[in-house]
């Protein structure tokens, strides 16, 4: 019963999503690369972002969070997603480094771009 349980939110929460977006892609008459690339950049946005959104917060694992042992109390920010330490001065210190940030950051920009390239590819096949 929990397997099938497993399987219906995984067909929901992901193959549903995707493969709605990919059929009105398909009617739009967008490319199949533009489409994948997407895609991929969709989810890779969504991942990026919620990891780290929660990399400060203590809640599955509190060892391990970076906020731990310290005497500081996890904040997050849901959009940038960022997570922060804050110390005991009041100094809110973020525990994501740049790496993180810029591999969201392009995945968002290309999620964003994607649109616009098959909006401007469909407007010149047309003309």
């Amino acid at each position: 019963m929990k397997a099938l349980i497993l399987l219906s939110a995984v067909l929901l929460a992901f193959v549903l999503p995707t493969s709605c977006v990919w059929l009105l892609g398909r009617r739009a008459k967008v490319a199949h690369w533009m489409l994948a690339v997407f895609v991929l950049a969709g989810w890779l946005t969504v991942f990026a972002g919620w990891f780290l959104w929660q990399r400060a917060q203590p809640g599955l694992m509190p060892d391990t969070s970076p906020c731990h042992g310290i005497s500081a109390a996890p904040v997050s920010r849901y959009f940038p997603p960022d997570s922060f330490c804050r110390h005991a001065d009041g100094e809110l210190r973020t525990v994501n480094g740049p790496d993180a940030r810029f591999v969201f950051w392009t995945a968002a920009g290309t999620t964003v771009a994607m649109p616009i390239a098959a909006a401007v590819a469909r407007r010149r096949r047309q003309a």
